[in-house]
């Protein structure tokens, strides 16, 4: 490609005027070609339209002015600040946008594993991904096209970066862009509905579901019986006859050993409730668009529970998932990887004014506002305690208070003691820790 603008060429920008100098050609896609470039001092990105694509979308200079003024719902969208404009031509356009950093890698490298990413990283990208397009849904936005080609993260933090925020508009407003095929909602593909909040619902489920089980969660059995992957067939799968692979009630789409092996290794290794809100997803969420959809901020909350459950095999160092359902019923934990004994690690049940939950105990765990303060969720901008080795007894483990407050804590013999700033309680069975407004107690 490289065919719209020259290297070293300088475009202006709109509204500030400012001239900003072509310095290389990232990339191309169907609506135009993204060049890094320099503002001033400023290193950024430069999208420029191709002349048929303005002609297909005559209201794109319309909606990039409208969520240029709305701004960026937060620092993860690489998101339009300003139109670009070309004195050698006055018909093309194009707009300026951050740099996306080399550290972030795209979509596609995770399901061809040209990366392969812990499961830490894996859950929270998830978590990243759900937490910002809650936030650009509370704008009254919709992003329209929630798919591979538009998703950067940080393969060793889980970090998201959310491009092509072009395709961004006013939640229920009609557009050019209906979304990219395998992540539209069923109800797009039959053409009954256009894209909109409810439908990005569905396309982040789905890629949830890629990002945990490496595979689509529509395509098993009865997508390797289609001999011509035409139209017709797309639109039967994903639109008029949509069926979970693992659906509880109809085994029909069941995926394949030996050619569909990705969900069959990934599904069973995480917890019920994992399985549960996916399973709901795309059952109930398949037929309801309205109501029957997991939203964005219980996809934040379950994921964040599920990195919680992450614990190390003591024998090859393998993350595994701590499923206490499995426990009740009297299954011993085993290592997906070794197939060996897990030994759990402490656990510590933290009870929030009657919100509940688990975090399993590990040599690296730290513990956040979102753990420890009622009316925090999803808050983790600076640590409150850490696991820590004993520096004289490097058997011995505990949990440090890197909070400004003093924890009470009582043992299970039922002496009590404080736990000043920078100090550490034992991480012994039955020890309960008054961290302020919330209460802990340790399970080993």
């Amino acid at each position: 490609m490289n065919q719209l603008l020259q290297l070293g060429e300088t475009v202006q920008t709109h509204a500030t005027a400012l001239p900003c100098t072509v310095e290389h050609f990232l990339g191309g896609g169907a609506q135009g070609e993204v060049y890094r470039a320099r503002l001033g001092d400023q290193p950024v990105a430069v999208k420029w339209y191709f002349p048929h694509y303005l002609q297909q979308d005559p209201q794109l200079r319309q909606r990039l002015n409208r969520i240029i003024q709305a701004g960026a719902p937060g620092d993860r969208f690489l998101w339009p600040f300003d139109l670009a404009e070309s004195a050698r031509d006055a018909t093309s356009f194009g707009y300026v946008m951050p740099l996306r950093e080399e550290r972030f890698c795209g979509m596609i490298d995770l399901v061809t594993r040209r990366v392969t990413p812990s499961f830490r990283t894996l859950v929270t990208t998830g978590f990243e991904l759900a937490y910002n397009y809650r936030a650009l849904h509370a704008k009254g936005l919709c992003y329209r096209d929630i798919a591979f080609g538009n998703l950067f993260f940080d393969p060793n933090t889980g970090e998201v970066r959310i491009g092509d925020n072009d395709n961004v508009d006013v939640n229920n407003s009609p557009g050019a862009i209906s979304g990219t095929p395998r992540f539209m909602a069923p109800e797009i593909v039959r053409g009954e509905a256009e894209p909109n909040a409810q439908s990005d619902l569905f396309s982040l489920s789905v890629l949830l579901f890629y990002l945990l089980c490496n595979h689509h969660p529509l395509e098993g059995a009865q997508e390797l019986a289609i001999h011509c992957f035409d139209q017709p067939a797309m639109a039967r799968l994903y639109g008029h006859a949509p069926l979970f692979i693992f659906d509880p009630d109809d085994g029909a789409n069941r995926p394949v050993p030996g050619e569909q092996d990705n969900p069959l290794l990934f599904w069973p290794l995480y917890p019920a409730f994992i399985r549960a809100i996916f399973t709901r997803a795309f059952t109930v969420g398949l037929r309801d668009a309205t109501h029957g959809r997991v939203r964005e901020g219980e996809w934040c909350s379950t994921l964040l529970q599920l990195r919680d459950m992450i614990h190390y095999c003591t024998g090859c160092g393998a993350e595994n998932f701590y499923d206490s359902d499995a426990l009740r019923a009297g299954r011993q934990p085993t290592c997906w990887a070794c197939r060996q004994a897990v030994a759990l690690p402490p656990r510590l049940r933290i009870d929030r004014g009657g919100d509940r939950s688990v975090v399993l105990l590990n040599y690296d765990t730290k513990l956040y506002p979102h753990h420890l303060e009622p009316g925090h969720p999803f808050d983790f901008s600076e640590p409150l305690a850490a696991v820590t080795q004993h520096p004289k007894q490097p058997t011995q483990w505990g949990l440090q208070n890197l909070s400004g407050a003093k924890w009470v804590v009582t043992m299970a013999d039922g002496a009590m003691r404080d736990v000043e700033p920078g100090r550490s309680v034992t991480l012994a069975s039955g020890a309960q820790i008054r961290f302020g407004r919330a209460e802990g107690e340790i399970r080993t």
